[in-house]
């Protein structure tokens, strides 16, 4: 059964142990939404994420142990950032909102405002020297046909960075070229084509769907939509690996490592797997009933971040809809949205988007989730300069409940 995401008066006040007084003192100083519950009455109704944030604060204030514990899983926030928000069931770069910047800038110019704070910083970013890749990186490529293209970019990166001595300079500024030229190399592993000035999504375009003129625009907004994320579980690796001191070459191989976990980017390919199970607009009602009916998840679904929808993953829907509206996988994709909103009340995150989205414009095998890559290492250059220009080693303490030294238990 779902839980709702809207609780009664009653219910609110108890889930949190006060009166229903202090629950309306509550709303009075905007720790708690409320809005009409519908009908006639005066009845309200209370949001869910709200309550479990007040009651995660007030944790915070009784326990501190415990919530440094519960802290490094899903908590109070441990690190500030100035680059991404997410706040009322919305995305924010640097206090844009990202959907919006995803219909209207291109993935460079994000990339710009994410390093710099300045849009307009993409023209100069992008239009600098691009590393060669060492020669052996010729001689190995021929025999790499079995990996993916997230294992491909790790062996090709320490190659790059050797080859690139100015990545060594780890002021903000020269960071940012550096993330340029990274993304550059990213671009040319995948496709083996290297972006000329600003154009990356043109460029995964011309090698992956020659043929579909609005491909680019559906790609630019896919990596868009992926560039940041808070701190999930690569972004925040890659913020230890900058704190270190290690290059942006290496924060971005450290986040590709977390990304491939089956937790994190790893959904994304198993959502291809449920297309692949589904098969058809008209089996993928017992396949999701299937599921349901064996305890099992389903792949691409609900966020806990976005408890009314996870908008990236709408946005990419959407437009793919509205470019490819007939084809046999988006009426796939759009069977499976609709069966999961009225069987389940939940809404398709960025994965399945971007499976949605390989899917339709018939990407190459590993596409979707190396755009996710592609979009992320955006963010984990950005986590590196606020980190670096921090200057300081993140280095939490372990509580230590093995052996006793002296023998005792």
């Amino acid at each position: 059964m779902v839980k709702s995401r809207y609780l009664t008066a009653q219910e609110a006040a108890e889930e949190l142990g006060v009166s229903l007084p202090t629950l309306y003192a509550y709303v009075s100083r905007g720790l708690i939404h409320s809005e009409s519950a519908g009908g006639s009455g005066r009845n309200r109704r209370y949001h869910l994420e709200d309550i479990e944030k007040l009651k995660a604060r007030k944790e915070v204030r009784r326990n501190p142990t415990a919530a440094a514990d519960s802290a490094l899983h899903w908590g109070a926030p441990v690190i500030e950032t100035a680059i991404t928000l997410i706040e009322d069931g919305h995305l924010y770069y640097r206090g844009l909102d990202a959907i919006d910047l995803a219909k209207s800038h291109s993935v460079e110019e994000i990339a710009a405002l994410i390093w710099t704070g300045h849009i307009e910083d993409a023209e100069i970013l992008f239009h600098g020297h691009i590393p060669e890749i060492s020669p052996i990186w010729e001689t190995i490529c021929p025999h790499l046909d079995n990996l993916t293209p997230l294992e491909r970019l790790q062996l090709a990166l320490p190659l790059a960075a050797a080859n690139d001595l100015a990545a060594y300079d780890l002021r903000p500024s020269a960071v940012a070229q550096t993330g340029a030229r990274i993304l550059a190399v990213i671009v040319g592993v995948l496709t083996g084509q290297y972006p000329s000035r600003t154009d990356i999504a043109r460029t995964l375009q011309a090698a992956w769907a020659p043929d579909d003129p609005l491909a680019a625009h559906l790609l630019n907004a896919a990596l868009v939509v992926c560039a940041d994320h808070e701190l999930n579980v690569s972004s925040f690796t890659a913020r230890c690996v900058a704190s270190g001191g290690s290059t942006p070459y290496a924060v971005v191989i450290a986040g590709l490592a977390a990304l491939q976990g089956a937790k994190h980017g790893g959904l994304t390919e198993r959502v291809e797997a449920f297309f692949r199970e589904a098969g058809t607009p008209d089996s993928v009602r017992p396949a999701i009933a299937g599921r349901l009916k064996r305890g099992e998840s389903l792949p691409g679904f609900g966020n806990r971040f976005y408890p009314e929808g996870d908008p990236r993953g709408r946005l990419l829907v959407d437009l793919v809809t509205r470019a490819h509206p007939h084809l046999p996988e988006v009426e796939l994709a759009t069977a499976i949205v609709d069966t999961a909103d009225e069987l389940m009340d939940e809404h398709p995150t960025v994965d399945f988007g971007l499976a949605a989205l390989a899917s339709a414009l018939k990407l190459p095998e590993g596409a979707a989730l190396a755009l996710f890559a592609l979009g992320h290492t955006i963010g984990w250059i950005g986590q590196a300069i606020e980190q670096y220009r921090i200057d300081t080693m993140i280095r939490p303490r372990a509580r230590y409940i093995g052996d006793s030294p002296n023998g005792e238990n």
